[in-house]
């Protein structure tokens, strides 16, 4: 356990009584009683996302010991692998050694491989999410505010970096460019929450021409640097063009590529999973459409996905995907970097959700019509845990791996990729 950590839970330290005077500080307000009022999904969102006192892990799953060493405790953060009950699920194909997957009956379709995405490819991956997938023509959540680089934001940053005296780039806000209306200027105030109409094959016409206008640019954005932009990146966009002020797919701008890095990836992860073992004894009602887990080892292709980037104080609220039409068929998720904490829900916010401990290198499958549309989160990423492999510099590989590596100290990338349309399915996409 790094010192900080440990010094949390220790009550003569700075660091702990530093923590205390700001959780009375920020909690001296608050009613007795407003946690009587929280679903128990969002009593678990608090509970983990506390600063002080640190939350206990002892009741969060923590498959590491089942697919790595001692070196997977990093930062001393630690669930327990019998926390939650799962089983194990045989492999398909080839795989390495060490891959494991498991089933969590709680939550019928959703397999975790711990340890599937090797090392190297790790690396790989969090190379292509910045150089590559976090620039034009993807949309990213900066690009509705800045006037970015055409060669992508970290690239320019990365430049900036190696040549400071020559590469002195300054990216313009987009309101403060001619031609910007006052009314299409964001106004700040508090965040509206979306409550999306689930898609599927009926109301698909009636959401491709609803309207989903460009977001506005923030007034208050001012010029600034690459680098110090790159902290602030929080997203990118895979495949087709996901619209986040109506969360639907905006299929006018056409469909965006899937990165054979990652599409390789997932459609790995979903061969190598017996679903047999995972959905055979469950009773299928008309839930699952036209979709059949029976075909996904040749049917499943991703089409669409985002990339995220967390910083470690960053927090994703529980939520549910409806914007696929097809609304049972496999969603995998890759995590790089920092562990985090995912809740895993029902289809309420008042079903108690299972804790999963996330650590880089891991893969979820969310799978089939519960799951899919289950209420899910990420209250935590864990600081200091990111593994020691991000350290190395040497090997052909690595080349400029210093700039990442400086990076994902503080930083959690999470690919998540989906197949939007079920099989057989021919959208009409001429509106």
């Amino acid at each position: 356990m790094t010192s900080d950590s440990a010094d949390i839970y220790d009550p003569s330290t700075t660091v702990y009584k530093k923590a205390r005077r700001q959780y009375l500080k920020t909690t001296r307000n608050r009613s007795k009683d407003v946690d009587l009022e929280w679903t128990p999904f969002r009593a678990a969102e608090k509970r983990y996302k506390a600063r002080f006192p640190p939350p206990d892990l002892s009741n969060v799953l923590d498959l590491a010991p089942t697919g790595r060493g001692h070196d997977a405790l990093r930062g001393g953060w630690k669930g327990r692998c019998d926390a939650v009950e799962v089983s194990e699920i045989t492999l398909r194909g080839e795989t390495h050694p060490q891959a494991r997957a498991f089933a969590v009956p709680h939550v019928p379709g959703l397999v975790l491989l711990p340890s599937f995405v090797s090392p190297q490819d790790q690396k790989r991956l969090v190379r292509w999410s910045l150089e590559d997938q976090a620039r034009h023509p993807n949309d990213t959540n900066l690009d509705a505010h800045y006037i970015l680089p055409k060669e992508g934001l970290w690239n320019a940053h990365a430049y900036s970096q190696s040549y400071p005296s020559t590469h002195a780039l300054v990216v313009q806000p987009k309101a403060s460019v001619g031609g910007v209306i006052a009314s299409e200027v964001n106004v700040p105030g508090p965040r509206q929450l979306i409550s999306n109409t689930p898609a599927n094959a009926d109301n698909f016409s009636s959401l491709l021409t609803s309207p989903k206008s460009p977001p506005p640019p923030s007034p208050s954005a001012i010029p600034c640097t690459p680098s110090s932009l790159i902290p602030r990146l929080r997203w990118a966009n895979i495949g087709w063009f996901y619209h986040w002020g109506t969360k639907q797919y905006d299929f006018t701008k056409g469909k965006g590529q899937v990165a054979d890095v990652v599409r390789e990836v997932c459609k790995n992860a979903v061969e190598a999973v017996t679903w047999q073992e995972v959905f055979g004894g469950s009773k299928e009602g008309d839930d699952w459409g036209e979709d059949d887990w029976r075909s996904w080892h040749e049917t499943y292709e991703p089409d669409a996905g985002i990339v995220n980037f967390y910083q470690t104080k960053d927090t994703l609220m529980g939520h549910v995907d409806r914007s696929e039409v097809c609304a049972t068929s496999p969603l995998v998720s890759i995590s790089l970097g920092n562990a985090a904490i995912l809740l895993m829900g029902g289809l309420t916010r008042d079903t108690e959700p299972i804790p999963i401990l996330l650590r880089s290198g891991d893969v979820v499958i969310m799978s089939g019509p519960g799951c899919r549309r289950a209420y899910h989160g990420v209250p935590r990423v864990l600081e200091n845990t990111l593994p020691p492999h991000f350290d190395s510099t040497d090997g052909e590989l690595e080349g400029d791996w210093e700039p990442f590596k400086a990076y994902m100290q503080t930083t959690r990338i999470n690919i998540n990729v989906r197949q939007v349309f079920p099989k057989g399915f021919e959208p009409d996409l001429r509106a």
